[in-house]
């Protein structure tokens, strides 16, 4: 584990945060709200093919601009592949070096193999499609040339520091988002309802549909399926949180950290990384006698009250503490009902930034602009005007609009985001 002395006390490293960007505006919003390494997929390979992606040209322009901020950029090349899809590998992989991202994220041996011998100056993370579950594995594939294992997501705290007292390459582990039904995301569900293969990318996520009983001599009856009455959503898991274990997953030695949701809003993806952010921050500012029993750490009350503004389906620390039983399931429904929504992005800042909206906005609206960190700045809306200085009482979602606020918001910065609290 990696850690620094302070004041002849032991201080573990704080791990990298590493978040989604499903697209360039993702990408900029987690960027902006302290993520300190971005994933993304390109147009083919990636197993978020419905994500908006990158094409090359756009992903020359994201690596630029996440590296003059200092941020890395790593890329998911992580299909279980068939033959037919190491047509143009070669080529996309030379494409990523002259790009200069910082890793690809590979669970495939071939496409490894491909990898290693094209561009192997390029660091290799494995996907937690690979399923690392023990020490053993993970030496096996450091031995392989990976740099970094994104361990499996059924291991509980216990096995991970396992697995890091037997290695020492870097380890990276998912803390939040959604979790699949089916064995570290290897699900062939959709494929046998829909056609579409979630290991190519393209999954379809019937795991979150309503399911109900029909009998065959009884066409157009259904009945409805349910387990303890609690209702037919039978295979929808909650959504991983592992923000309350976060000074034990620091003081384990994890390297990275890992959000998912390349498919999510930015509003999930500003909202989560900012989360997290704050909660590593605030860990980094302990003194050092508070890490000589980690398990004791509690953040403040703040933290948990903010992530669960960001949805979707409730939370659950899946295999951390125990292995998930029926609690850790979303059974009446697919997802939490929202109680708070995004209303407007700043494209300019200022006391009077302009802002595009995301959600119908009216004059009289109480609403909270994000800070980075774990604040929120309220004001009220007290004006809106188009850019050529035309008043409006609303504006609909994409109308770019000068915002008046009470009080004037004095931290407004670029891609920062508005919410509200959802009315009625």
């Amino acid at each position: 584990m990696n850690k620094k002395e302070s004041n002849k006390a032991v201080l573990p490293s704080i791990p990298e945060l590493l978040a989604p960007a499903g697209n360039f505006e993702k990408m900029v919003t987690a960027i902006h709200y302290g993520a300190d390494a971005v994933y993304m997929g390109g147009k083919q390979f990636s197993l978020r093919a419905k994500a908006g992606n990158f094409s090359d040209e756009k992903m020359m322009e994201a690596v630029e601009y996440a590296h003059d901020l200092g941020v890395k950029v790593y890329i998911t090349i992580n299909i279980l592949a068939h033959n037919r899809d190491f047509a143009g590998l070669d080529g996309y992989l030379f494409q990523l070096q002259k790009a200069g991202v910082d890793g690809l994220i590979i669970s495939d041996p071939g496409i490894l193999r491909r990898a290693r011998k094209c561009v192997p100056e390029i660091p290799v993370h494995l996907s937690t499609q690979a399923n690392v579950t023990n020490a053993q594995a993970a030496q096996f594939w450091f031995e392989q040339g990976i740099s970094r294992l994104n361990l499996a997501r059924e291991l509980s705290l216990d096995e991970i520091m396992e697995v890091r007292g037997a290695t020492s390459g870097e380890l990276e582990i998912f803390v939040h988002g959604a979790l699949c039904i089916s064995y570290s995301g290897r699900c062939m569900l959709s494929n046998y309802m829909t056609g579409r293969d979630a290991n190519q990318g393209a999954c379809a996520h019937p795991c979150r549909y309503s399911y109900k009983l029909i009998e065959e001599k009884r066409p157009g009856e259904y009945f409805p399926v349910e387990e303890d009455e609690r209702g037919t959503y039978i295979f929808n898991s909650k959504d991983l949180c592992l923000l309350d274990g976060l000074p034990e997953l620091v003081a384990s030695g994890a390297n990275s950290l890992k959000i998912e949701g390349r498919m999510k809003s930015i509003f999930y993806v500003g909202g989560v990384t900012r989360i997290y952010r704050a909660a590593l921050d605030y860990l980094r500012d302990l003194p050092a006698d508070a890490w000589e029993n980690p398990a004791n750490i509690v953040l403040p009350s703040i933290f948990s009250e903010e992530i669960v503004k960001t949805g979707t389906r409730g939370i659950s620390e899946n295999f951390f503490r125990k292995a998930p039983g029926s609690s850790e399931m979303l059974y009446n429904a697919p997802r939490v009902q929202m109680k708070v929504e995004p209303v407007a992005v700043v494209r300019r800042a200022g006391l009077r930034p302009l802002v595009e909206a995301r959600n119908v906005l009216e004059t009289g609206d109480k609403v909270e602009y994000m800070l980075p960190g774990i604040k929120c700045d309220p004001c009220t809306v007290v004006r809106m005007e188009t850019e050529k200085g035309e008043e409006l009482t609303r504006a609909n979602p994409g109308n770019r609009i000068v915002l008046h606020t009470e009080p004037a918001l004095q931290r407004v910065s670029l891609n920062g985001i508005l919410r509200r609290n959802i009315k009625g």
